[in-house]
């Protein structure tokens, strides 16, 4: 909550005390908000009696951001039935016409439908004609790549990782990450840890797990509560693996569990991770989707 005292101060220049007026139009500094300059000769005159201020306040609200609970995991829903995805991958399915991810509930309900109907096979999406080959498959998802689709270009990404054309990896999970790609941030921080083809890099590692980890990314926020757990930092650790659990992540859930017996977990806490968690799972589910697990191999969803 701001003060009185502060909102006066931002009525004037940090540096030389001039007010705003019509002719002077104040800025804020935008990594700390706490304060505003009349001109970049003032902010930079300021610098050094800022610094320490704006570093602290800058570090304050990255962490609001990044603590705060995301209301669904970076796999989103399913366009056609609207319930969250499943963590697990292998029960969705993205479309290369339109490089949506659909769950495979959905994707089984749409192929019954076509053999009960004799009809061709199409996206239960975009109801494009499905591809006769792998390559008809690649040119598609090159078409959505070429008008900047960051899924599909996240999806070519890892294409190319797996061909082992690590440069070409880097290049589109970082275009991707430019276009908001939670995923693709974490492929980008695996990259820089591993360093294959470019220099390790831990400071960027982190910066990259942040980032998916605040887009929802299940992932990252596991390896951002290592990370902090090897560093001492296990409040910051048990928060991430909190937020992790919330999302429906089974790991986080083993290693919360560990943490309570041990006592590094209050039982409050604990029992919120462990309601949300299961709401998280329950949301997945679904009638269709059981049918679709069991006609796919009888496996039970979790």
């Amino acid at each position: 909550m701001t003060t009185d005292a502060e909102s006066d101060k931002m009525m004037y220049c940090a540096s030389c005390g001039i007010p705003e007026n019509d002719d002077v139009k104040l800025k804020k500094c935008t990594a700390c908000y706490l304060v505003r300059y009349c001109s970049v000769k003032c902010q930079k005159d300021h610098r050094s009696k800022h610094k320490r201020d704006c570093k602290k306040r800058a570090a304050e609200l990255r962490d609001e951001i990044l603590f705060k609970q995301p209301e669904i995991s970076h796999r989103g829903d399913c366009p056609i039935c609207c319930l969250p995805l499943p963590i697990d991958a292998t029960k969705s399915t993205m479309m290369s016409c339109c490089s949506k991810t659909i769950c495979n509930g959905c994707d089984y309900a749409n192929k019954m439908r076509e053999l009960e109907g004799k009809i061709q096979p199409k996206c239960p999406f975009c109801r494009h004609p499905l591809p006769k080959s792998e390559e008809e498959g690649n040119r598609n998802l090159m078409k959505r790549v070429e008008v900047n689709d960051p899924a599909a270009i996240r999806h070519m990404g890892g294409k190319r990782y797996g061909e082992g054309d690590y440069d070409g990896a880097f290049e589109y999970w970082t275009k991707a990450a430019g276009l908001g790609n939670a995923h693709s941030h974490y492929q980008l921080s695996v990259m820089y840890r591993e360093g294959k083809d470019i220099e390790k890099d831990e400071k960027k590692e982190v910066y990259h797990l942040e980032k998916a980890a605040i887009g929802g990314d299940i992932f990252a926020r596991s390896n951002l509560a290592a990370f902090e757990w090897n560093n001492g930092r296990h409040d910051r650790a048990l928060q991430h693996w909190i937020i992790a659990a919330k999302l429906g992540d089974e790991n986080s859930v083993d290693t919360l569990k560990d943490a309570y017996r041990k006592g590094y977990v209050r039982k409050e806490d604990f029992a919120s991770a462990l309601r949300a968690h299961q709401a998280a799972v329950n949301a997945t589910k679904s009638p269709q989707r059981e049918e679709a697990a069991a006609a796919l191999g009888g496996f039970q969803s979790k």
